[in-house]
């Protein structure tokens, strides 16, 4: 196994590149949560049986519910190219038109498209103007994302669609340029961030994605955007060179350390000083001591598998934790380079090591690493979860972070409340001797 190493010196986070496979959940799930949050969207899979029973099973929705998505499954006649590609999705489109009456239909592409060559792209905007209803196409495929950036690939998508206009004075009552957050959240939690903003005298123009697609916030050449999530470094770029806006790079709101530098870089950026903010953290702090004392000297692995690696490493490091390993299926440090930035500078203000960071980490020599290093806790994807607790390792499924809310000062104790779960749980059982370690 050939490993790229870059390491600066002592004092510096040290990156690694394996040569493993994307071992991820699928990142068609981001079908889950968007289709919720886009409530006037269908979302339609195009994909086979196996896309079909993986939405069934890990979305967990009953067919009578009626949700605002489906699979259009590919069956041999699509693939052997002897059906026509655009009449069928015509055929589709027009039904979910009749029947659910959306504002816009999502294209989900997945691995079978792009092995078979279906140019979704060719076929939106004429269909599009045939049926007259916006159609976003957006390549969700395992071959080549990771889980979490099923996401990305839609609000990249999405970012062209955002309409702009002339530009106009800014009124007395704003004191700077537009700003908009990009990243889907739940409506509460995006609610509290955005008046967590407003104490400081930041306006925000608008989310991306927003509740409904004909609310689509106005993006114009030189407005700020900003970032919640680390895995959405294309709708970034694309925000970037499409639409010409300033990104700042921030540190994600995820955890009192992180919330505070993500209110403060958006501050300062736009100029204002902040307000209250070190006073607030304080006190969050000061309301996770349960959790902080349990887990101080505790040590934790992460696997690699949402992309949220690296700031909930920062967020328990500053709990008191110790970091063996940050595996993550992708990287892109200039998107993440604040969030490398505060990682470092949290290790240092701690007094522990600096994690090793791994990109595509391979499974198997994890599981070695592992094996050596006896973690307090394993924080994994859901196929080595139960092979990892039958050694008697402490272990906690990854995906609950992504479909949990924990952003902001008020989710720090959901986050801490899921990182302890298993630990407490544990420490609650007999010791039972027939358990064999690794």
């Amino acid at each position: 196994m050939t490993f790229i190493k870059q390491t600066q010196n002592n004092q510096d986070l040290t990156f690694e590149c394996e040569t493993g496979n994307y071992h991820t959940f699928c990142p068609i799930s981001c079908v889950s949560w968007l289709y919720q949050k886009i409530e006037d969207s269908f979302f339609l899979v195009i994909g086979t049986k196996t896309c079909g029973y993986f939405l069934q099973n890990a979305m967990g929705v009953m067919i009578f519910a009626e949700p605002r998505y489906a699979m259009a499954e590919l069956e041999e006649g699509d693939i052997s190219a002897q059906l026509n590609d655009y009449e069928e999705l015509k055929r589709l489109c027009l039904q979910i038109k009749q029947d659910r009456q959306p504002s816009v239909i999502f294209w989900i592409g997945t691995c079978t498209t792009e092995i078979i060559k279906m140019d979704l792209e060719g076929i939106a905007p004429k269909l599009e103007s045939e049926i007259n209803i916006p159609i976003v196409v957006a390549r969700a495929n395992g071959l080549d994302y990771a889980f979490t950036q099923g996401e990305d690939t839609v609000l990249a998508a999405l970012a062209h669609r955002c309409p702009k206009k002339e530009q106009v004075n800014m009124s007395i009552s704003q004191k700077h340029e537009p700003l908009i957050i990009f990243g889907s959240l739940p409506n509460s939690v995006a609610k509290q961030l955005t008046l967590d903003l407003e104490s400081q005298g930041i306006h925000v123009t608008g989310w991306l994605p927003s509740s409904n697609y004909i609310d689509l916030p106005i993006i114009n050449s030189g407005n700020y955007v900003v970032g919640v999530n680390p895995f959405l470094s294309r709708t970034a770029t694309t925000l970037m060179r499409r639409r010409k806006t300033k990104l700042i790079v921030a540190p994600f709101p995820i955890g009192p350390d992180g919330t505070s530098a993500w209110i403060e870089k958006i501050c300062n950026v736009l100029n204002l000083k902040p307000k209250g903010i070190k006073q607030r953290e304080k006190k969050i702090w000061s309301s996770l001591i349960e959790y902080t004392e349990l887990l101080k000297g505790k040590s934790v692995f992460f696997m690699g598998d949402n992309l949220l690696e690296v700031s909930l490493a920062r967020f328990l490091i500053a709990c008191g934790m110790v970091v063996y390993e940050i595996g993550i299926p992708y990287m892109d440090k200039r998107y993440q380079k604040a969030e490398l930035d505060l990682l470092e500078k949290t290790c240092i203000k701690m007094d522990v090591m600096m994690p090793k960071i791994v990109e595509k980490p391979d499974n198997y020599n994890q599981l070695d690493r592992i094996k050596d290093l006896k973690p307090d806790l394993v924080i994994t994807g859901m196929a080595h979860a139960n092979p990892l607790e039958a050694r008697g390792v402490n272990t906690k499924w990854s995906v609950e972070f992504t479909f949990s809310p924990i952003h902001g000062f008020t989710n720090s104790r959901d986050v801490l409340e899921l990182v302890t779960r298993p630990l407490r749980r544990n420490s609650s059982l007999p010791n039972l001797d027939f358990v064999e370690k690794i």
